[in-house]
């Protein structure tokens, strides 16, 4: 029975070992192999004295020697911190100290970039380096990557732990304040890739393309559940639109993952997606955000023979819902209806269930739900609480998610996002949701992105101001914007103000980066 992380290499090693498990640039590892490395990692570990519970982070560029250690970790009974490789040393050293992190594994350049702040690290004991070319500089210890693993895979045992010991440490973006980490059981991420490969149909033909990196619940999910099912997953990083077709078309890809923003990107008129044929992509899911609908509608006339699956999750509870690709044509703009083995609960403002069309808090009910916030057991306490539904009798046993988003169902019982609970818009006593606003930007001619956020006013409470990237870096004129929108939109939700911008600011993740808007740009306005 595969219920610990490890166990998903190690059953698809002994079932199909020669079978293509790992792929990055030239390099191609079989089941066999990385199962062989993963536990030489986790031999080496022992040796150097990482602990049953140890942190670790990883801090690399999407590479073999990235999952293998995340493997390696889990099977040794340690905690594997992914750390997104575009962060800075100062969020670096925020996450190991939060964490209490014990060893760190980094490449040359990753290291160099944290000799000025490695006095500032107060439990990192070791630190591992992949490759050559740095010198430490500092009284931590420092190894090879190398030398971790001299191990032989007969001195690394799969620690006797169960499904619910913590596996796993993911630092969110930080919508406010500092990052916080969202603790995985192993149980969480391995019926997580249960659920996924369920409704995905995911099986060991399937080649799926990893461009989401590791930190982000999404992309981890792509790679255990490759691994749960024996399919290949293939590794890049990239820069523009084309290194991700060619790869789609070399490859043979029949499964992507992404974020609005890499849609986007795939489907400016320039990209070479118009012009290639792509008879193995089975599927591509999207996440992280709303699609926009003019994308969407290059999608599907792009890729006519590819399945696309519209999902919607929140890192403390992994995936949420999903909208069946039969369903686009009759709600493309829903967020679908629960994962499997999931109960989506809209709660109004009393705990009680929301009518059809009455708007209310999401709240997940599942085995995905994480551990909660790591050393942050009152923030924790906010967002998994217990289920106000059951019977007394029942008491606190069970703990729900609260998602902080609001959302509302129709006659059939999809759900439609209308907006974040901390980020709804106050004007004039409306309560206004950026993401319509949002909508109807993205539907005018010449705009490429938008992103709408509320700024103080004396006599309206917040006014809404927008910022907007013309398409293709040309130009669009805000009072042509603001004409539109008072067309489409009622008064109250008008923008004030649309600034034009080169660019929107994203997070590591490549969501737009509302904070940064609310707290630099709106608050200069």
């Amino acid at each position: 029975m595969d219920f610990l992380i490890s166990h998903l290499l190690h059953t698809r090693a002994r079932c199909v070992p020669d079978k293509e498990a790992l792929v990055c640039g030239d390099d191609r590892l079989s089941y066999a192999e990385v199962a062989e490395k993963a536990s030489r990692i986790a031999g080496g570990f022992s040796k150097v004295g990482v602990q049953r519970g140890d942190r670790v982070g990883v801090w690399l560029q999407p590479s073999i020697p990235q999952v293998i250690s995340f493997f390696g970790i889990a099977q040794r009974g340690g905690v594997f911190v992914p750390i997104h490789h575009q962060l800075v040393p100062d969020q670096v050293v925020h996450i190991a100290n939060d964490c209490g992190m014990k060893a760190l594994i980094v490449d040359p350049e990753k290291l160099a970039m944290l000799y000025d702040v490695i006095k500032d690290f107060r439990n990192l004991e070791l630190v591992i380096l992949v490759g050559n070319g740095c010198s430490a500089k500092s009284e931590l210890r420092l190894i090879t990557f190398g030398e971790l693993c001299t191990s032989s895979r007969d001195e690394a045992d799969h620690y006797g732990g169960t499904d619910r010991d913590l596996a796993a440490i993911m630092y969110t973006s930080g919508s406010t304040g500092k990052p916080k980490g969202v603790m995985l059981s192993h149980a969480n991420v391995v019926v997580g890739s249960s659920i996924v490969s369920d409704y995905l149909a995911i099986t060991q033909t399937d080649r799926i393309l990893a461009v989401l990196p590791f930190s982000f619940d999404v992309g981890l999910n792509q790679l255990m559940t490759a691994f749960q099912q024996g399919a290949t997953l293939v590794l890049m990083n990239f820069v523009f639109a084309k290194e991700i077709v060619r790869k789609l078309i070399t490859e043979h890809i029949t499964g992507l993952a992404g974020v609005p923003t890499l849609w986007n990107l795939l489907t400016q008129p320039k990209s070479t997606l118009h012009v290639q044929v792509l008879p193995h992509l089975r599927y591509i899911t999207n996440t992280g955000g709303a699609m926009p609908q003019k994308v969407l509608a290059m999608l599907r006339q792009v890729l006519p023979g590819t399945k696309i699956f519209l999902m919607y999750g929140l890192t403390e509870a992994f995936r949420s819902t999903y909208l069946p690709p039969e369903e686009l044509d009759l709600r493309p703009t829903s967020m679908g209806k629960a994962i499997p083995n999931t109960e989506i609960l809209v709660l109004n403002e009393q705990g009680g269930p929301c009518q059809v069309g009455e708007i209310g808090e999401l709240v997940h009910r599942g085995p995905t739900i994480s551990m909660g916030y790591w050393g942050r057991p009152e923030l924790t306490a906010q967002i998994l609480r217990p289920n106000p539904l059951l019977p007394p009798e029942l008491g606190g046993r069970e703990l729900v998610c609260y998602s902080g988003d609001l959302v509302k169902t129709d006659e059939e019982g999809f759900l439609y996002f209308i907006g974040r609970r901390d980020s709804m818009i106050k004007s004039s006593g409306y309560r206004i949701s950026r993401t319509e606003i949002e909508q109807v930007l993205h539907h005018i001619e010449g705009v490429q992105e938008a992103a709408v956020i509320g700024i103080p006013d004396e006599f309206l409470g917040q006014a809404i101001k927008a910022f907007v990237v013309g398409k293709d870096g040309g130009h669009v004129d805000s009072s042509d914007l603001i004409t539109i929108c008072r067309e489409r939109l009622p008064g109250y939700m008008v923008p004030r103000t649309i600034e034009i911008v080169a660019a929107l600011p994203k997070t590591p993740h490549g969501k737009i980066d509302y904070p940064f808007l609310q707290n630099k740009l709106g608050a200069a306005n």
